[in-house]
């Protein structure tokens, strides 16, 4: 029962990666969208709380502009007789500094804690000072005297300035809540987007399983009049005397398009079966040594290959073992030689591997051949693709391939990878998990480990 629910897992995969895909795509958005809405609030917030500090200071200078006249004649004497101020209630000494200075900036007197020289100017100003660990921002405005012919002549400066701390903090409260709001919504839109996926989804994948039994189905029905119609012709040409020397040809034609259509037809209900049914093979797998496979494979593509005069070199010695169904690995292996020798000229040569990798087994199938554009190795394994280039090399052939070589590949908890260069060959490699020698059948390597591997 846990063999089969990991074997569904394992055979929905792409449709769990189209799912993650989906999830984390519209997760990104909506971090992008968190984030751009968070740094506006924060910029917004910390905008107002700067300019509520630059009303207040403003306001604090103005109220302390009428005692210049009195501060320039007196300078700190007279802020030290005085008892109270029009600006008493508005300021505070710990965090806040007043200071007040004639028309040619010369600093007159001050009262607060922030002690700092320097020159003022008109508007609002942040500043850093050593003694204070919090940046300061201060506020000048401009003191003017109107003259007997009506002229304004400026009189002098008053500055008010204070700490940012209680800004900072805010600040931090600020963040600290809208990153914590925008984690709390991002996981709340990762539950819905979850389960949005699903829905979404959940049609399009009962499509596809209904495509791929009517291939199934379609593919089995199919089998019944192909054979009718090569058993057919191959009674007629059994039967020449019947047959008018004109006909001959075309009874060849109609039985060379009949066994291509066969082929046809046992690829596609092969990957139909693997697609559907891929919990059945499960259970027909047996412990399988990989290198007299390879070698079997070999001896059978040898003569295909000294036709076209292309040297097998044989690098298969190795003793691993691997779980898997060996009709299966035959036809993924004889697949790989069968392309492999199609594409390579004479005189060339191809070369089977065998090795071990950690807790795999890795075989590698070399060609001298045509080779492989690069932006055409991603479209490979799809079903029925294949580069112009090669159909010019392959008269013969579906086109499924490679899709099948990948899907036992897969089927059997590996990777197929493959790397190429135009004019110089093509390297494809397999990659299985291999098993020790010393593991029986009772021994079944865990689902959960194959998928892992894959």
């Amino acid at each position: 029962m846990v063999w089969d629910t990991d074997l569904k897992r394992t055979r929905n995969f792409n449709f769990r990666h189209l799912r993650w895909h989906l999830l984390l795509s519209y997760l990104t958005v909506m971090a992008a969208i968190l984030f751009i809405f968070v740094l506006g609030v924060y910029l917004f917030f910390s905008y107002s709380f700067y300019q509520q500090l630059d009303e207040k200071l403003r306001t604090l200078a103005q109220s302390a502009a009428p005692s210049l006249s009195q501060v320039e004649t007196q300078g700190n004497q007279y802020l030290n007789q005085m008892s109270v101020f029009p600006w008493r209630d508005l300021f505070n000494r710990n965090q806040q500094s007043l200071q007040w200075f004639n028309a040619n900036r010369q600093l007159l007197a001050q009262r607060g804690q922030l002690v700092f020289r320097l020159s003022p100017q008109p508007g609002a100003l942040t500043i850093r000072l050593s003694n204070n660990p919090f940046p300061v921002r201060t506020y000048t405005i401009s003191v003017f005297t109107t003259s007997s012919n009506k002229k304004q002549i400026l009189k002098g400066f008053i500055r008010a300035s204070q700490s940012t701390e209680s800004i900072k903090k805010s600040q931090k409260k600020l963040l600290f809540w809208l990153g914590s709001g925008g984690i709390l919504a991002l996981g709340f839109a990762g539950i819905g987007g979850l389960w949005l996926t699903q829905k979404a989804l959940k049609p399009i994948e009962q499509s596809y399983k209904q495509l791929q039994q009517f291939t199934a189905d379609a593919s089995h029905e199919l089998r019944s009049p192909l054979t009718a119609i090569k058993t057919s012709v191959d009674v007629m040409l059994t039967h020449l005397e019947r047959i008018h020397p004109k006909d001959l040809k075309k009874l060849s034609t109609i039985s060379n398009a009949t066994i291509e259509m066969n082929h046809l037809v046992d690829d596609l209900l092969f990957l139909a079966r693997t697609d559907v049914s891929a919990s059945k093979l499960y259970h027909e797998w047996l412990p399988i040594k990989l290198h007299e496979t390879l070698q079997e494979v070999i001896d059978l593509i040898e003569p295909s290959a000294k036709v076209k005069n292309i040297r097998l070199i044989s690098e298969v010695s190795l003793n691993l073992l691997i779980y898997g169904n060996r009709t299966h690995l035959n036809r993924l292996f004889s697949n790989l030689l069968e392309n492999a020798i199609q594409y390579t000229s004479a005189g060339g040569k191809i070369t089977i591997c065998l090795k071990k990798q950690n807790r795999f087994a890795v075989v590698s199938i070399k060609d001298t051949g045509i080779g492989i554009a690069q932006e055409h190795l991603p479209l490979i394994f799809d079903r029925f693709w294949r580069a112009d280039k090669a159909r010019s090399h392959r008269e013969r052939g579906t086109g499924l391939g490679l899709s099948i070589a990948q899907a036992v590949t897969l089927q059997h908890g590996g990777k197929i990878t493959v790397t190429s260069k135009l004019g110089v060959g093509s390297c494809f490699f397999v990659r299985l998990p291999r098993i020790s020698s010393t593991v029986t059948g009772a021994n079944f390597p865990k689902n959960s480990d194959l998928k892992s591997l894959s």
